[in-house]
């Protein structure tokens, strides 16, 4: 049986996550096929077809999923599932909102954020925001979940010869409706595949100085912008650069802290990262804990400063 990888994107451009969940289908050492799902999608294919690993596209194109809705999804899965035996995506919002639905239709457990994939249909999750690591087993016939993309590497996009293969698409679900999209337009990078991210917390004190602060340097080290919940929550930035448990799971070659305290909620979205740098005005902050390099300051002096030393 084969593995069914659920491609995210925007339309023009592969989400990098997804190339992570393609090598984490080849563990089961079966042809992986890649579903793309929207509409137009003749420049995404071309580059789909090219990734190593992948032996089939399949392309589901219909008007009605040019924004697609996760009932939609839902049911495309569940028209094709036979021919699969794993239904898995990089665990993001786009999945979390999909997948559980198609487990649900297919009566067999919904496995999220799998850390690790393991023999005997066994994978490695953590609980209690990655305090606590553990091993589950699923028993069913069929495994869908969603992986812990940053804990994968990505597939390369070039030497692969997938065929691309059009399936037709199930009649739209009528019962929800698309209304409109709003998204935060930047030239920043992209907080999800962002190889530096800038992040601030509530010790920053108002949406304004969020900007005036942290938007400097992280236009001088061509970063991505990130915030804690409790900014977030503050109304300091908005809900899409919140970086923790409930918000989006980074794993950049540099994570930059400011005025972040450390809680467990944040940590478990940023601890992958390969260098942490924090700088806090409290020496016994949590967050000094998981960072390799700890700067003990005020960020309203050390942020400027850090900026304006950068070339």
């Amino acid at each position: 049986m084969n593995v069914l990888v659920l491609a995210e994107h925007d339309g023009q451009h592969l989400n990098p996550i997804t190339l992570q969940a393609i090598t984490a289908a080849q563990f089961w050492q079966a042809p992986v096929h890649v579903l793309v799902a929207g509409n137009a999608l003749d420049s995404l294919l071309d580059s789909l077809s090219d990734i190593s690993g992948v032996a089939k596209v399949i392309r589901a194109e219909a008007s009605h999923l040019a924004t697609p809705l996760a009932e939609d999804i839902a049911n495309l899965i569940v028209s094709i599932s036979t021919d699969y035996r794993v239904i898995l995506a990089a665990h993001s919002s786009f999945s979390r909102n999909a997948l559980p639905r198609v487990a649900a239709l297919l009566d067999v457990a919904m496995i999220s954020d799998a850390l690790e994939i393991k023999a005997d249909q066994t994978y490695v999750r953590s609980i209690y925001a990655g305090n606590i690591l553990t091993h589950i087993q699923s028993q069913d016939t069929r495994q869908v979940l969603t992986v812990h993309s940053s804990h994968y590497i990505a597939a390369s996009t070039h030497g692969g010869k997938a065929q691309v293969s059009s399936i037709s698409v199930p009649e739209a679900f009528h019962k929800t409706r698309w209304i409109s999209t709003k998204k935060a337009q930047s030239d920043r990078p992209a907080l999800s595949s962002a190889k530096v991210v800038v992040s601030g917390g509530r010790s920053l004190g108002s949406a304004e100085n969020f900007e005036q602060i942290l938007s400097p340097l992280a236009a001088k080290l061509n970063a991505a912008m990130g915030a804690t919940r409790a900014a977030v929550d503050a109304g300091y930035a908005p809900n899409d650069l919140q970086v923790g448990q409930t918000g989006i799971v980074v794993a950049p070659e540099l994570y930059i802290a400011v005025g972040i305290s450390g809680a467990v909620q944040h940590t478990y979205g940023m601890k992958d990262s390969r260098i942490v740098v924090a700088i806090n005005q409290d020496p016994d902050a949590p967050i000094f804990q998981v960072a390799d390099y700890g700067l003990v300051a005020d960020l309203f002096t050390a942020i400027p400063a850090i900026t304006a030393a950068i070339q």
